[in-house]
């Protein structure tokens, strides 16, 4: 085709998006839905199976819903709990998932769980409806949602695992693993490695055993001995999450986080640290002495909310500390939040 007469007929194209949009009554985000709308019409070339067009289309409406439910709670910070289906309600796991959704939520935490029986059904127990959220999957085997969930409408019932596990992380503020089979560990290292990566933000993750339990002991040997010994991760990775047979101390653990650091942000190469409290002039300069390794750029400094966070309305009323990160070292850049809490 003509480049003239294809830029005319791609201009004609978003016109009439931009009416479509108009018509619909606009809203949130108009720039980036009439790309999607876009998107969405290029499948009538592109996507020739019938199957795949379907994934996309129910991702898509997957992901819109799931946003839509939590958006209703934004004011809430929320705790992932995994563990296994198979746990019963008698055993030890299950009662240590009940006991630390119980005291998670006087924290003022919400919980949120995979809907089914074992551990999920304990941390929805624990933590009651009122503050529960369930991501339901839909199986061959027709997984039904446990009896705490299975009516009320914080409950979403998934058909592809990627959206529900996305969905998972991009909706919780901590995660709590107690033992499981496959899909625990599965979310646990998915977890880890987005953290790792930096593709997620940072936040606590926290392996539940037993008192006197092996499950995490072993696998804690297992990355010392097989992955850190070969190299295979940093000793700094170990940071990203943490081991306990206690209830109460995952609970304090996740509190701690919140003590004082709030969020983060990448404005252009900085990455921007909002904080209830800012660190005092002698605590940031002792913070470029310490931190040095992951420093790449501007050092640590107070600075007052950009102009982009302003633009966005995002948490301007919190102090902000900044500095040039690597984007590299998620261990260190966790320790120092440990260090930011300790303020």
């Amino acid at each position: 085709m003509d480049p003239a007469k294809r830029s005319a007929q791609d201009a004609e194209l978003r016109s009439r998006i931009e009416e479509l949009i108009r018509f619909k009554g606009g809203g949130y985000n108009e720039g980036i839905v009439a790309d999607v709308v876009e998107t969405a019409l290029k499948m009538l070339t592109d996507v020739r199976s019938r199957g795949d067009a379907r994934v996309i289309q129910t991702a898509l409406r997957e992901l819109r819903y799931q946003y839509r439910l939590f958006t209703a709670y934004s004011g809430h910070r929320r705790v992932c709990i995994f563990g296994s289906a198979r746990t019963h309600s008698n055993e030890p796991e299950y009662l240590l998932a009940k006991e630390f959704a119980r005291q998670i939520v006087e924290a003022g935490f919400m919980v949120i769980t995979g809907a089914g029986p074992g551990i999920m059904q304990a941390g929805n127990e624990g933590a009651g409806p009122e503050q529960s959220f369930g991501c339901n999957i839909r199986l061959p085997w027709e997984q039904a949602a446990n009896p705490v969930l299975e009516a009320d409408k914080k409950l979403i019932t998934f058909k592809y695992f990627f959206t529900r596990k996305f969905t998972f992380i991009r909706q919780s503020d901590a995660v709590v693993l107690f033992p499981g089979g496959f899909g625990t560990l599965d979310e646990g290292f998915e977890a880890l490695t987005l953290m790792q990566t930096g593709k997620s933000r940072l936040m606590p993750l926290i392996l539940v055993d037993r008192p006197g339990g092996t499950y995490w002991k072993s696998f804690q040997h297992y990355v010392e001995a097989h992955l850190l010994r070969s190299g295979l991760v940093s000793p700094d990775d170990l940071h990203l999450y943490q081991v306990t047979t206690d209830a109460s101390e995952a609970v304090r653990w996740i509190k701690r986080f919140y003590r004082n650091f709030h969020s983060v942000r990448f404005v252009r190469d900085q990455l921007v640290i909002r904080l209830q409290n800012a660190p005092t002039a002698s605590a940031v300069e002792g913070l470029n002495e310490d931190f040095k390794d992951i420093v790449a750029g501007e050092p640590f400094r107070v600075i007052p909310p950009t102009p982009e966070e302003h633009e966005d309305s995002d948490h301007v009323g919190l102090a902000r500390l900044s500095f040039g990160f690597n984007r590299r070292n998620y261990g260190r850049l966790r320790q120092l939040i440990d260090v930011l809490n300790g303020f």
